[in-house]
């Protein structure tokens, strides 16, 4: 890319501290790149699914509208089918029990967030922080900005095993956490908790009565096992085991790139539903946890989740518990992609920030972090606009080290070797 170009676009668009640009803006900048220039950017930046939606999905979809869904409101907390459909996909591929009641659609994960984050505000007001296993996805944290809460974030990058629990005392005995939230596998170090891990998360959890929100965006894709069994172990590890204190967010997005219809489904442990706060009676008149995430944040954020969509949701999760529907053989190809360009990167004299998963190497999926020697994040991030590459700085994901996501998601075949040729001359010039 002609640098003076870059670098007249990047001052049009009031982008030159690159050190508090979000996705979006990154996105736009390489847009309006690929538009100023003529020459086709490498998207690496966005978690958006590139692949193509389930036709089990569409086809239900398309039958309900055809049979008049459209013409009535769906109840808030969920249609009857996505309800036992989620609570069966829960006990199929985690193996955790939870009641068709307490598990209801939400308009995207990112909703579903939101109503537990503002449940968790009203439910005891002494409680006025969520602590965040760091780096992860920063509109989280923005969510509780919004709401009001406060956040606190440890970064996992020198916490595993026995030191990450450790410091989770450290930090849960000072008081005022409400939730504790990360992802698993995680955005955007792919690093998945291990069951010891999640153990001692859940005993915590219990000990300081704190919510845990898991967040299971990417459903069983550590690719190094086969989760995609129902009803058969190895299962998708889950705090669930050890603790009643829980909310689980699956996305109907990623593992079955639904992501444009925006379904989500929020399953809230058995407990913690029926669980009455004192508050929460006192100044809305509903005591129950579940209660009133579904009958007061629920129904004022959207009055309920599309009609048709729940449909869509319900189908693909009962096809993929009947063994109709692998969902993971579609998935697999980011992982196909991650490591074509992780060999690519490492043979270029970048190397990865978040290089291990407790000793293993990281499993190949939707994103990893690299960085390239002697430059930060932000440097990082700018200097490869100039190789028509776009990407995102981890210190806006909360994490300490120096580097870049790498998200693999629009990384099709017909990229790769621009890709390779790219990187190679970033390579020669640095």
């Amino acid at each position: 890319m002609d640098r003076n170009i870059v670098n007249q676009t990047i001052k049009e668009m009031g982008l030159e501290d690159f050190s508090s640009v979000t996705i979006r803006d990154i996105a736009k900048l390489s847009k309006k790149l690929e538009a100023v220039t003529g020459e086709k950017f490498v998207h690496l930046e966005m978690g958006v699914p590139g692949l193509k939606p389930s036709q089990i999905g569409v086809e239900a979809e398309i039958d309900a509208l055809k049979n008049n869904c459209a013409q009535s409101y769906p109840p808030n907390d969920g249609i009857p089918d996505i309800k036992n459909a989620a609570s069966k996909f829960v006990k199929a591929f985690i193996d955790l029990d939870i009641d068709p009641l307490c598990c209801m659609p939400t308009t995207g994960s990112m909703q579903g967030t939101f109503a537990v984050f503002t449940t968790l505000k009203h439910a005891d007001p002494k409680k006025d922080t969520v602590l965040f296993l760091h780096p992860g996805f920063p509109v989280q944290t923005t969510q509780c900005e919004v709401i009001g809460l406060k956040t606190k974030g440890i970064d996992i990058y020198g916490y595993r095993g026995e030191k990450l629990v450790e410091k989770l005392r450290e930090v849960l005995s000072g008081g005022g956490i409400c939730g504790l939230v990360y992802s698993n596998p995680n955005n955007p170090s792919w690093v998945c908790f291990t069951d010891e891990e999640l153990k001692g998360i859940g005993k915590l959890a219990t000990e300081f009565d704190v919510v845990v929100l898991e967040d299971l965006a990417y459903f069983a894709m550590d690719f190094r096992k086969d989760l995609s069994k129902p009803f058969e172990a190895p299962f998708q590890p889950s705090v669930g085991k050890y603790t009643d204190n829980y909310v689980l967010s699956i996305s109907g997005s990623k593992a079955f790139s639904y992501a444009g219809q925006r379904i989500g489904v929020s399953c809230i442990s058995n407990g913690l539903y029926h669980r009455k706060f004192k508050n929460l009676e006192e100044k809305f008149g509903v005591a129950e946890f579940g209660n009133f995430m579904a009958n007061r944040v629920l129904y004022t954020l959207s009055s309920g989740v599309t009609h048709s969509v729940q449909f869509a949701m319900a189908a693909m999760m009962n096809a993929a518990c009947e063994g109709k529907y692998n969902f993971l053989d579609d998935v697999k190809e980011y992982g196909r992609r991650a490591k074509f360009m992780k060999d690519v990167l490492l043979e270029n004299g970048f190397y990865l920030v978040y290089d291990n998963d407790m000793g293993e190497p990281l499993a190949d999926g939707f994103y990893f972090t690299v960085q390239y020697p002697k430059m930060t994040a932000v440097e990082l991030t700018k200097e490869l606009m100039f190789y028509g590459i776009s990407v995102f700085p981890l210190n806006t994901m909360g994490s300490n080290e120096q580097g870049v996501r790498i998200c693999t998601s629009f990384f099709h075949k017909d990229l790769e070797q621009v890709f390779k040729e790219r990187i190679e001359k970033f390579a020669r010039e640095h």
